[in-house]
């Protein structure tokens, strides 16, 4: 590792982190895995645990669900670090020429292209252990997002809308969950999706907004600089869609014997997560960096407000159903 006299905070990471508090020389790995911004492997285990939960509106809930979550948990975490890593590692010499991100470690040489290197794969070593666990088909289906996760990191130096790759990628766990606990996929978890995809697009917009200037000094492009003055209108649609979309999901997943309890609950288990999207568009500043990156941030909220509605209304339905002649 090249001498370093000092490690300084990277600028979006909370000083009182525990990992600006770790030992020196283990720092800046976890700093390569984004450990000092839990944010972002919440939001890609979220998908995953909606969509088991959303398997469970119509095959019930059981307690193995609580293992596969787990699970969902560590090879989140694992696998969004080794992304994170290798987005380092491509981006290195654009990373050095914007203010946010030219502390991390790469372009402040506190660790080595190879150093980090062997850190991506140790992590997604991690992410091949869960890998093992799953049943066939969703080995298939995960194994299909590895080509999403090598191009990300050149999207935005090809099109103006990374953030739509960014979403097909990070909401791929809601396919391989469904098809862990039924088996197949289906039309309304493809539309679930779809919608999870508008509501990364949204989210990673405002996350953009963070950067505009450095990007558009650097030729990096994205859907805030793509938008302009419209980004605030730009973030209502893509949540607009996204709402509708999870919304019609939920509406198509009935059950013989329950549907109009389903069919309902596709109404029900959108609607604190819309406020909650409407919120954020309500509250959006495109100019005011600090602004941008709470917003952002309080997707772990959204996110987890969706999950707990297709919980309740998955574990209502199972109830229902022991009722029902």
């Amino acid at each position: 590792m090249p001498p370093v006299t000092k490690i300084e905070v990277i600028p979006d990471s909370a000083k009182s982190h525990w990992v600006n508090r770790a030992p020196v020389g283990m720092r800046p790995y976890l700093q390569l895995s984004r450990l000092d911004r839990p944010v972002g492997y919440w939001l890609l285990a979220l998908p995953g645990w909606i969509g088991l939960a959303f398997a469970g509106l119509s095959h019930g809930l059981v307690w193995t669900d609580l293992l596969w979550a787990v699970l969902i948990l560590i090879g989140a975490i694992a696998m969004r670090g080794a992304g994170c890593t290798y987005n380092d590692i491509v981006d290195q010499d654009l990373d050095a020429q914007v203010e946010r991100t030219a502390l991390r470690p790469l372009p402040a040489g506190t660790v080595t292209t190879k150093q980090a290197w062997q850190w991506t794969f140790a992590q997604i070593g991690v992410g091949f252990m869960v890998w093992l666990f799953l049943p066939l088909l969703a080995k298939g289906i995960a194994l299909l997002a590895l080509p999403l996760v090598a191009a990300y990191p050149f999207m935005k130096r090809i099109t103006w809308f990374p953030q739509v790759w960014l979403g097909m990628t990070f909401n791929w766990a809601v396919l391989v969950a469904y098809a862990v606990k039924t088996g197949e996929i289906s039309l309304p978890v493809l539309i679930l999706y779809l919608g999870l995809i508008f509501w990364t697009v949204g989210y990673d917009t405002i996350y953009a907004c963070q950067d505009m200037e450095d990007d558009a000094m650097v030729g990096i492009k994205s859907t805030a600089l793509r938008f302009g003055g419209r980004v605030k209108l730009a973030v209502g649609v893509f949540y607009g869609a996204c709402v509708f979309l999870v919304g019609f999901s939920g509406f198509l997943m009935t059950r013989p014997d329950i549907g109009i309890l389903i069919d309902g609950g596709g109404v029900l288990v959108v609607v604190a997560f819309a406020l909650h999207l409407l919120w954020q568009v309500i509250r959006f500043k495109p100019h005011t960096p600090s602004k941008s990156l709470v917003i952002f941030k309080s997707n772990f909220w959204a996110g987890l407000l969706l999950l707990t509605n297709i919980v309740v209304i998955a574990a209502l339905a199972s109830a229902l159903a022991n009722f029902v002649p």
